[in-house]
């Protein structure tokens, strides 16, 4: 039986989390898990901060603060965030506190080195000498040798998004004091990244099955690929092995090569903490494991070449990724999100103000699957009004304050007969219905999310059409059987409901009178007549309670024009 290892893209801990990286890397995760644990599958979600890095230390020291508080603080607001959003990693740790991540990304290099896939090379750096050290690559500020972009970073143009060498920049500044830097010879590492294409990474990229701008992406990348640095002249970070040291000093490992080691470390910190110290070996090393990483698409060379690289390279069994359903950009408001431009949400004033679940499940259904996708205050009402409070919300409440109040709150009676008449109404007359797990098996996150809205439409074109209110007084037992229906379709919405909105889902449960948790009884299938009731007759209800609120056009409306306003200044 497979084992699903899940990830979600290491954040930088160098700013805020937003909607985007949200809707790109981390829900869409977090619903798959959660679907594949309610359908009996082994899973392990592993995520924490990526804390080394030039930009770190630019950032720290621009405070006044040490690099391990800096990324602690980002650490723990990440958290927070995720943590408001119900995003619930089995682990979540951190490359700079992970107990054994130098030592795992030490013992990457040295396997790499030992069969022949690192080269040594003595190569020119730009050095400032004002500032007396090499600089990293987003030390350095320069135009685009490729498109003439101005500032382009040392590492990567934002214009065309190649990857740059920071001694090729044309006028190249220091990033700190803003001198021209000199070019002087320093020793690095480079993987060699054609070496292992020809040896097993190309073969295997091609044979394997990949969402389209995956297979788009390295497929370009593979026919000019080169090796790639993975060392660098810097102070904090993973150090290189000193045996590989020739009297040099501060020479550490790129933070590009020991940020996804992280998902192996981070695993090994978990598995440690319950007791035994080499489980990991079993979610990495076990051909019955599945590794698929959620990412968004500025990610894809890493997670579906590079790290696959590294892991087939060191030749420890390793397993490859089986699945990298990376997403595209998630913008706001026809823009791309941007902190230092007060483009964004504040999330504080977000939570305060919004349901998060309702927040939760408009990302789902706008997520940026196949293209970029936008938040927009107009969507967000839309669908709280209708999807969510109309659809879903109404439904519950209609039903089962009728119910509170005249049959005395609880499930009605329903007679066999009954039952094949009804099951045949609902589940052939009254709309389509669809396994929204299904979707999220394919990655296919809004249409997961379409069908669950779908399903709950079924139930009120049931309830519309029998109208048990003018039963209740020509024919009260139809009514109840009605009524009875319409509790175990909420029943199954509640279930249904679990990976999207698992706060909500758990309130409908209790609604109904269930106890326990509203996953126990696993991922329900679409019904079929006469097998899909499971609601004791006369199961006294819980407190009916309103599930979702509307939003009214003024309050939209102010919130776009606080948008607009904070971007202005």
């Amino acid at each position: 039986m497979s084992r699903y290892l899940v990830t979600s893209a290491l954040p930088y801990a160098n700013g805020p989390i937003h909607f985007g990286h949200v809707a790109g890397a981390y829900l869409p995760a977090d619903v798959y898990v959660r679907l594949l644990r309610m359908q009996g599958e082994d899973v392990l979600f592993v995520c924490g901060a990526d804390e080394h890095g030039a930009a770190i230390t630019i950032n720290a020291e621009q405070e006044g603060v040490d690099y391990p508080s800096y990324v602690a603080r980002w650490r723990a607001e990440f958290k927070r965030t995720f943590d408001r959003f119900g995003i619930e990693f089995d682990v979540w740790s951190g490359t700079s506190v992970c107990p054994r991540h130098a030592e795992f990304s030490q013992e990457f290099f040295r396997r790499l080195a030992a069969n022949g896939y690192l080269q040594k090379r003595t190569t020119e750096q730009l050095y400032c000498v004002h500032d007396a050290m090499f600089l990293p690559d987003r030390y350095v500020l320069g135009t685009c040798p490729k498109c003439g972009h101005a500032p382009a970073r040392g590492d990567e143009c934002p214009s065309c998004g190649s990857w740059l060498d920071a001694a090729k920049l044309r006028e190249p500044s220091c990033k700190l004091c803003g001198n021209a830097p000199e070019l002087r010879e320093t020793t690095h590492w480079y993987l060699d990244l054609p070496k292992l294409r020809d040896a097993h990474i190309g073969t295997w990229f091609a044979e394997h099955e990949w969402k389209s701008n995956v297979r788009g992406f390295i497929g370009n990348m593979l026919e000019d690929l080169q090796p790639r640095p993975i060392t660098r002249d810097m102070k904090w970070g993973v150090p290189v092995p000193a045996e590989f040291l020739e009297g040099e000093e501060g020479k550490v490992l790129y933070v590009w090569f020991d940020a996804p080691i992280g998902y192996v470390s981070m695993t090994a910190e978990l598995c440690a903490a319950r007791g035994d110290a080499e489980g990991w070996r079993r979610w990495w090393q076990d051909p019955d494991t599945r590794l698929v990483h959620f990412i968004g698409k500025d990610n894809i060379p890493f997670h579906a070449l590079v790290f696959p690289s590294m892991l087939w390279g060191v030749q420890q069994d390793y397993v490859l990724p089986w699945a990298v359903p990376a997403n595209e950009f998630y913008n706001l408001q026809g823009r791309k999100f941007s902190t230092s431009a007060n483009w964004t949400l504040p999330l504080d004033e977000f939570f305060e103000s919004y349901d998060a679940e309702a927040a939760r499940f408009h990302l789902i259904a706008s997520m940026p699957e196949t293209a970029d996708s936008e938040f927009t205050w107009g969507d967000f009402q839309s669908t709280v009004n209708a999807s969510l409070a109309d659809t879903i919300g109404n439904l519950a409440t209609r039903v089962l304050r009728f119910i509170d109040k005249h049959f005395e709150g609880k499930v009605p009676s329903i007679d066999a007969a009954t039952c094949v008449e009804l099951d045949r109404v609902l589940l052939e007359e009254c709309g389509a219905i669809g396994d929204p797990g299904a979707h999220v098996r394919e990655f296919r996150f809004r249409r997961a999310a379409e069908t669950f809205v779908a399903n709950a439409a079924v139930a009120n074109v049931f309830v519309d059409r029998l109208a048990p209110w003018a039963l209740r007084k020509t024919d009260p037992e139809r009514c109840a059987a009605v009524l009875n229906t319409a509790c175990e379709w909420l029943a199954l919405l509640a279930r249904w409901m679990a990976p999207f909105m698992p706060h909500k889902a758990q309130r409908l449960w209790a609604m109904l009178g269930q106890a326990g948790p509203v996953t126990a009884p696993g991922w329900p299938q679409p019904p079929r007549p006469g097998a899909w009731r499971t609601l004791p007759c006369g199961t006294p209800l819980g407190e009916v309670e309103g599930l979702f609120a509307k939003l009214d056009d003024e309050r939209i409306a102010g919130e776009v024009a606080a948008l607009e306003a904070r971007a202005q200044g």
